[in-house]
């Protein structure tokens, strides 16, 4: 779905059905890491609701703290309509609300924030997201990444000027192509997959995902319960060095 296609959500809603909502658990967790001063990410998750998000204030802009701030406030109040357009509208609004105040909060100086959050609506969860923080979907045996980060190494991966092997170690690799506050015009992806019972999803900044290989995040998110699976996957992402802040939330559909 390219940005967010209001007449495709109003289509989908006939979809929805009205089997037993999800039964939704989740942990997050977020830390410093060994080698910043402060820690510019912030998290908020809602099973009440149906929402949880990241976000990473972006480092080397001023505020990056404020901004992410202002991201995760925005799901602070949202509640959900009973029209699926109508709540992801609600989202956008609210992160284009933030997306003005980091614009105008400090003169002359760019603030920003990713955001990557997940929505349950029905039998569906939608992925909203700006920038490369990332949420994962483990199901059975198979990882798969929910989003595609918003890089320029991405980009020219996707114009086959890179190999997906050398996108992870491209110098672009964390060059974002959006994020909230930080060009005149915000554009959120959004996407949606079912839920099945037992889906485990992770969402998290980049200081996660940077110091783990894939078949790491995997292994740890293989843990039976929630919290061991989260703190396994901090824990190692700081044992590894913690070169940035580490932020996750992990989501079970029970």
């Amino acid at each position: 779905m390219p940005y967010i296609d209001f007449q495709q959500l109003t289509d989908l809603e006939q979809t929805i059905t009205d089997q037993p909502a999800i039964t939704w658990e989740s942990v997050g967790r977020s830390d410093a890491g060994r080698v910043r001063n402060a820690n510019e990410d912030a998290f908020y998750h809602s099973t009440d609701q149906g929402i949880w998000a990241v976000a990473d204030g972006m480092g080397g802009l001023a505020r990056g703290d404020y901004a992410s701030g202002v991201v995760a406030e925005a799901f602070v109040h949202f509640g959900k309509s009973s029209s699926l357009a109508a709540s992801i509208r609600d989202l956008e609004i609210r992160l284009r609300a933030a997306h003005s105040d980091c614009r105008s909060s400090f003169e002359g100086e760019r603030v920003g924030s990713t955001v990557a959050a997940m929505l349950s609506y029905g039998q569906y969860s939608f992925f909203l997201w700006a920038g490369d923080s990332r949420v994962y979907r483990l199901r059975g045996n198979q990882l798969r990444q929910m989003t595609k980060d918003h890089t320029v190494a991405q980009q020219k991966f996707e114009r086959g000027e890179l190999s997906a092997n050398k996108v992870a170690r491209h110098p672009d690799a964390h060059v974002l192509t959006r994020a909230v506050g930080v060009h005149q015009t915000l554009h959120l992806d959004l996407d949606y997959e079912t839920v099945e019972k037992g889906d485990r999803f992770l969402i998290c900044s980049d200081g996660l995902y940077n110091d783990l290989a894939r078949a790491e995040i995997q292994q740890y998110l293989e843990s039976a319960d929630a919290q061991m699976a989260l703190d396994a996957l901090i824990d190692s992402a700081l044992e590894k060095g913690g070169s940035d802040n580490i932020t996750a939330i992990v989501i079970d559909a029970a």
